[in-house]
C-alpha cells in the first residue's frame, strides 16, 4: 500500500502543479499500478466503441464513450450512464487516446461529486511524433502495458 500511496500522492502534486479541478493526473504505468493495488479502483477508457474495437483496449477497464460514434458528436448520457455504473466514492482513472477528452470528463466528474477522479495522462496512444503518428511518444502501449486488439 506504501507504493499506492506514492502514487496517489504524485498524482496529487502534478494536479495542483497544473492547477487541475479534479483528484489528480497518473502516468498510464501508476494508473496500471493501482488497477492491481487497489480492487475497487476503475480505469475508465472514454474513447469511443471505434477506438476500442479498432485501436485496442484494455482488459479490465470500463467503456463509456465521452464522444459517441459515429459523427463524434458528445455523448450528453455520459455522467448518467458514468452515474449508473460507478459509485461517487470510488477512485476512477479516465484515459482516451490521448488525455485530452478524458481531462473534459474528469472535470464534468468533479463538478458533479467524484472527489477520486484521476486523468491517465498520455492517453492510450501518446502524443504524435515528428511524423504525426502515435503510439511512440508516451501512452499506455508505448509503455508495454497489457491490452489486447479488437
Amino acid at each position: 500500500m506504501e507504493a499506492t500511496q506514492k502514487i496517489l500522492a504524485c498524482a496529487r502534486e502534478r494536479a495542483q502543479e497544473l492547477k487541475l479541478p479534479y483528484a489528480g493526473a497518473l502516468l498510464p504505468a501508476e494508473a496500471y499500478a493501482l488497477m492491481q493495488d487497489m480492487p475497487g479502483a476503475k480505469l475508465v477508457d472514454v474513447r469511443s466503441r471505434a477506438e476500442l474495437e479498432w485501436v485496442g483496449r484494455i482488459p479490465g477497464s470500463v467503456a463509456i464513450e465521452w464522444n459517441s460514434w459515429p459523427g463524434g458528436s458528445r455523448n450528453l448520457d455520459f455522467v448518467a450512464q458514468f452515474e449508473a455504473l460507478i459509485d461517487k466514492n470510488s477512485t476512477v482513472m479516465l484515459l482516451c487516446r490521448s488525455g485530452v477528452r478524458s481531462h473534459h470528463a474528469a472535470i464534468a466528474l468533479a463538478r458533479i461529486g467524484y472527489s477520486q477522479a484521476f486523468n491517465v495522462l498520455q492517453g492510450f496512444e501518446g502524443d504524435k511524433d515528428p511524423n504525426g503518428q502515435r503510439n511512440k511518444l508516451g501512452g499506455w502501449r508505448a509503455a508495454g502495458l497489457p491490452w489486447k486488439q479488437g
